[in-house]
């Protein structure tokens, strides 16, 4: 990297040369002021084009893989949730590094990253990744090289050119919504279990795995019949780790209904007891807990889970469907979906319309009925109300006008 001193009036400037910008073509300096003395402005100079030409040198032998793992990786560690950031390290590692890894990133080229994805989708041998996975790399790689573009480590961002899975055709995993019936039948399968509460406060209330894992006994007030979503249990790996919530609504109230109270109720009378005759005396107070007084372990929670579902002889379906069930059944029962999107937590009115819009044909049947009878002239036409005076019977006609006073 070249170096010299340049003089405007009294005072002296150290400049940098650094070539000429790839994409304008147009040559690139930096200019640094050194005061009145050149013998200072020609050592600040020399100094600075030193250090240019190593970290020039640097960026030259960093490679793509080298920059994911040292440097983008780590920061984002500081300000992502546990889980999400499992993600990102599992998919840099299984599926960027084998292919990107040692290529350096001054010379990673749009072409690569899609012979990457293409790779991904559909492998010589074995079954490629979900269009959705695929994305999610992409966005990986998109936001790495954002980064690096930003520090100056690349001249632009070649995943930006890049074409990757479109949004549309991500696969969606479609829910499975219970029946009042086999609601029914599931819990009364559960009926019994240590799990039971969590099952039924799940069905009541549409709360996700983590939110209902996630509740301490202060979340809940039992005079309001209501209780405060602050936190989640996640597990990562086996681990399991707190977090904020899914979205920026997952923080909210849901009202509870008598028997929901009534049971949280008795599964809080059956937890004292336990822990007062084991000697144990927990101090997060956490609402569910295992044998120890641990938090229950979400895994524990889905195995109990698909086991009950067996014996209840209903469809296979997710934990999750519960609550897909609670959002389904209270739709069909004429809920406003702008309430039940408030109860679920969900982002967006739009979202919720999106992911039960299998319940709303039902509901448009409904409502044209309910057109076509509030339409119909027949009975406001002639409509007879007989009202008993003694044992006369006296015949009205409908729609009188009111007679001017």
């Amino acid at each position: 990297m070249n170096g010299y001193v340049a003089q405007r009036r009294e005072r002296f400037y150290a400049v940098i040369y650094e070539g000429r910008d790839p994409v304008t073509g147009k040559e690139r300096r930096t200019w640094h002021p050194a005061g009145t003395d050149r013998d200072e402005a020609e050592r600040l100079a020399k100094k600075l084009a030193a250090a240019e030409t190593k970290r020039v040198d640097a960026v030259r032998s960093l490679t793509f893989g080298a920059y994911l793992t040292s440097q983008w990786l780590p920061a984002k560690k500081l300000h992502l949730a546990t889980s999400t950031y499992r993600g990102y390290e599992r998919n840099v590692q299984r599926h960027i590094l084998p292919v990107l890894g040692r290529i350096s990133i001054r010379r990673l080229r749009y072409q690569q990253i899609e012979a990457l994805y293409e790779s991904l989708l559909h492998p010589e041998t074995g079954r490629g990744l979900a269009p959705k996975t695929v994305y999610e790399i992409h966005l990986i790689i998109r936001g790495a090289l954002t980064d690096a573009h930003r520090r100056g480590l690349v001249t632009r961002n070649a995943a930006l050119v890049a074409r990757a899975p479109k949004q549309r055709s991500l696969q969606r995993i479609e829910g499975v919504a219970l029946t009042d019936d086999e609601l029914r039948q599931f819990l009364r399968t559960a009926a019994g279990h240590r799990f039971f509460p969590i099952y039924w406060l799940t069905a009541m209330t549409g709360m996700r795995r983590n939110e209902v894992l996630g509740l301490k006994w202060s979340d809940l007030d039992f005079k309001k019949r209501r209780l405060h979503l602050n936190r989640g249990l996640v597990a990562v790996g086996y681990e399991v780790h707190q977090t904020r919530g899914k979205t920026k609504t997952a923080r909210r109230a849901i009202e509870l209904d008598h028997t929901t109270i009534a049971v949280l109720e008795g599964w809080r009378a059956y937890q004292a007891a336990e822990f007062a005759a084991v000697g144990i005396y927990p101090g997060d107070e956490w609402v569910f807990t295992d044998g120890d007084g641990e938090p229950v372990h979400p895994h524990a929670v889905y195995e109990a889970f698909r086991r009950i579902v067996h014996n209840a002889g209903i469809p296979p379906m997710r934990f999750h469907d519960l609550r897909h069930t609670h959002g389904s059944l209270l739709i069909k029962e004429g809920i406003p979906v702008k309430v039940v999107s408030e109860r679920l937590g969900h982002a967006h009115i739009a979202h919720t319309l999106e992911t039960y819009q299998h319940v709303l044909p039902g509901m448009q049947e409904d409502a044209a009925r309910t057109a076509e009878r509030l339409a119909d002239p027949r009975p406001a036409a002639k409509k007879k109300v007989t009202k008993r005076a003694g044992k006369k019977s006296v015949e009205h006609r409908g729609n009188k006008r009111r007679k001017a006073a």
